[in-house]
C-alpha cells in the first residue's frame, strides 16, 4: 500500500512536470509563430521612414580585386555587426554577381539560427546602356541586353526571399548624365518599373513589394530643367517612392559656394568653423531634398521621398583632401553622419547611409582615393569616429571582422584624430579660385 501510494505520487509529479514543459513549449512555439507572422507582414511601407529600421548601403567587398566575393561567413559577420548598430534594412546594387544572392542566403541562415534576427533588403538591379563598360562608344539611347537578365534575376530572388526582399531598385544613378559610362534615358527605367509593377498586379511578386529607382537628386527633377521630361513624369507616377541621392561631400569641390567659411564667421575658432561648415553641408542636402519635393508638387504628385545614398569620406588625396576642399577626415564624417541621422529620423525619412564598410576596389589604382573610404568601419573592423560611442556602449562585444575585435580608430584618441582635421577654406578663397 505504501509503495502504491509512493508510485501514485511520482506519477502525479511527472504529469505536472510534463504539463509545465508542454505549456512552455507551446508558449515558445506561439512566440516563434508570432515572430514569423510579424516578419512576413512587415512591408516597405512599414520600414521606410521608420527610425526603428535604420538603413545602410552595403557592399562588404574586402579586397582590391573586385572578383573576390565576400564569403558567406564574412557576410554573416557583417550582418551581425550592422544588426548590433540597429540597422534593419540594407541596400545592395546588382544581382549579376553572386553577391546579392549570397547576402540573402546569409540573412536567411542567420534568421534560422536566431529567430530574433531581423534584416531586410532593398535589392538593386543594375541597369546600363548599350556598349557600357566596353571599348565602344556608349549608346545612351539604347539599353544593354543584360538589363533583362538583371531584372529577371531580381524577380527570382524577390520570389525566393519574400520575407527579406522588401524593395527592388531599378538602376543606380542610371539616369544622371554625368554617369557617362553607362547612363540611360528615363524611358528605360520606366519600362522595367512598369514591368515589375505588372508582375505585382499579376500576383507573381508580392503586392506590398515596393519598386523604385535610386538616382541623383537632379535625375528626379531637382536639378537642371533638362531632366524635366514626359518620361520622367511618368516614372515618378510609376514608382512606389522616390529614392534620391545627395552628396554635399562631392559638392565641396564641384559646387562649393556653401562650403567656404563666410566673412562673418572668420573670427570663429577653428573647431567652430568646422562645426558650422558641417551644418551648412546638412542644409545643402536638405535643399536638394526640397528641390525634388518641389518638383513632385509641381506635377501635383504626392509620393514618399527617401534618401537612397549620402555619405562622407575619411581619406582623400584628390579633390577633397588637404590640397583640395579640405572636406575629408573622420571628424567631419562623424558630424555629417550624426546630423543626417538626426534630421532624417526626426523627419520620417529613411537614409541609406553610404556606407557600412570601406571597400578598396572602388579606386583600385589609388589606395587613398576617397571612393575607398566612405565606410563607417575600416576593412579590418575598426570603428571610425562616427561610431566610437557605440564601441563605448559595448554593442560590438563578441563580434569580429577579419578576425579582429571591433575597436576604435586612432586608439580612441580624439586628440590624435584632430591633428588630421583641416579647416575649410574661406568663401573668398573659394571665389578667387573659380
Amino acid at each position: 500500500m505504501k509503495n502504491r501510494k509512493k508510485s501514485t505520487t511520482m506519477i502525479t509529479i511527472m504529469l505536472l512536470i510534463a504539463l509545465v514543459f508542454s505549456c512552455k513549449n507551446n508558449s515558445e512555439t506561439e512566440n516563434k509563430t508570432e515572430k514569423v507572422t510579424k516578419e512576413s507582414s512587415v512591408s516597405a511601407k512599414d520600414i521606410l521612414g521608420n527610425p526603428a529600421y535604420l538603413a545602410m548601403s552595403y557592399g562588404g567587398y574586402r579586397h582590391v580585386d573586385h572578383d573576390i566575393e565576400p564569403t558567406l561567413d564574412e557576410l554573416k559577420e557583417d550582418m551581425k555587426i550592422l544588426a548590433a548598430m540597429g540597422v534593419k534594412i540594407i541596400r545592395t546594387y546588382k544581382v549579376h554577381l553572386p553577391h546579392a544572392s549570397n547576402v540573402l542566403q546569409a540573412i536567411s541562415e542567420l534568421k534560422k539560427e536566431d529567430p530574433g534576427f531581423e534584416m531586410y533588403v532593398m535589392l538593386g538591379a543594375w541597369i546600363d546602356c548599350k556598349n557600357a563598360w566596353t571599348d565602344q562608344e556608349p549608346d545612351h539611347h539604347q539599353e544593354s541586353v543584360r538589363n533583362a537578365v538583371e531584372i529577371e534575376e531580381a524577380v527570382r530572388l524577390a520570389k525566393l526571399y519574400p520575407d527579406i526582399v522588401k524593395i527592388i531598385a531599378v538602376g543606380n544613378e542610371a539616369m544622371v548624365t554625368w554617369a557617362t559610362s553607362y547612363y540611360v534615358q528615363p524611358s528605360v527605367i520606366l519600362k522595367w518599373v512598369n514591368h515589375l509593377q505588372d508582375l505585382k498586379r499579376a500576383g507573381t511578386l508580392p503586392k506590398d513589394l515596393w519598386i523604385t529607382s535610386s538616382d541623383d537628386f537632379s535625375s528626379w527633377g531637382g536639378g537642371d530643367a533638362s531632366y524635366h521630361t514626359g518620361d520622367l513624369e511618368k516614372l515618378v507616377r510609376a514608382v512606389d517612392y522616390i529614392s534620391m541621392h545627395t552628396y554635399p561631400y562631392h559638392n565641396t569641390h564641384y559646387n562649393p559656394a556653401f562650403w567656404g567659411v563666410p566673412e562673418d564667421q572668420e573670427a570663429l575658432s577653428d573647431i567652430e568653423k568646422i562645426d558650422a561648415a558641417m551644418v551648412r553641408a546638412l542644409e545643402f542636402a536638405k535643399s536638394q531634398y526640397d528641390s525634388v519635393s518641389n518638383y513632385l508638387k509641381s506635377l501635383g504628385i504626392s509620393k514618399p521621398i527617401h534618401i537612397g545614398e549620402t555619405g562622407w569620406a575619411t581619406v582623400s588625396n584628390g579633390h577633397y583632401g588637404p590640397t583640395g576642399s579640405k572636406a575629408t577626415d573622420e571628424y567631419k564624417e562623424g558630424l555629417y553622419h550624426r546630423l543626417m541621422r538626426d534630421w532624417t529620423n526626426e523627419s520620417g525619412i529613411s537614409c541609406f547611409y553610404f556606407e557600412a564598410f570601406n571597400e578598396p576596389w572602388k579606386d583600385a589604382q589609388n589606395a587613398k582615393g576617397s571612393e575607398n573610404h566612405f565606410g563607417l568601419f575600416t576593412i579590418n573592423g575598426q570603428a571610425k569616429y562616427a561610431i566610437w560611442d557605440l564601441v563605448d556602449k559595448g554593442i560590438f562585444e563578441g563580434l569580429t571582422r577579419n578576425g579582429n575585435p571591433i575597436t576604435k580608430t586612432y586608439d580612441g584618441d580624439k586628440g590624435e584624430l584632430m591633428k588630421t582635421v583641416s579647416v575649410p577654406p574661406t568663401a573668398n578663397e573659394i571665389a578667387a579660385h573659380q
